[in-house]
């Protein structure tokens, strides 16, 4: 469980960077043999793009990294339960687990509304953690709305 706290960390600084940019604040890394190998906060805003999800980000500078598009021996630590489309890249990248911080009853899909990652369905069976440091993960997340509202 420290191991996990202690990469959830590095991505509630990503979190972090997104809501310092004005971005929803979700964060992200991947993580192979010990070493961060691809970082990402949402950029939708910025980039005008509604892929460009902390998630897709950390996937695919982790698979750059690793000039391979299979992480089949890397763990993404995102600090929100992916949505589908994060869920489909966890997916098709072969990840061999996902950790995530709060959980999203609204677009989840790693337990909350589906659990697409552990559907033997796609053939490939993908390791799930929830609730890894969710206070501050969800903390991080209403702070940003609360503060929007106020806008």
């Amino acid at each position: 469980m420290i191991a996990h706290e202690r990469w959830m960390q590095q991505a509630l600084k990503e979190a972090q960077r997104a809501y310092d940019g004005g971005e929803v604040p979700v964060g992200a890394i991947v993580v192979h043999n010990g070493q961060v190998i691809g970082r990402g906060n949402n950029q939708t805003e910025r980039l005008k793009d509604p892929t460009a999800h902390a998630e897709i980000l950390a996937i695919t500078a982790a698979a750059n990294t690793l000039s391979d598009w299979r992480l089949k021996d890397c763990t993404l630590y995102v600090t929100k339960e992916p949505c589908p489309m994060c869920a489909g890249a966890i997916i098709n990248s072969r990840l061999k687990m996902v950790v995530f911080g709060c959980y999203d009853e609204e677009k989840g899909c790693c337990g909350s509304l589906y659990q697409l990652c552990s559907d033997p369905r796609f053939g490939v069976k993908i390791a799930v953690k929830g609730g890894i440091l969710e206070k501050p993960c969800l903390a991080i997340i209403q702070d940003f709305f609360l503060n929007r509202r106020k806008l």
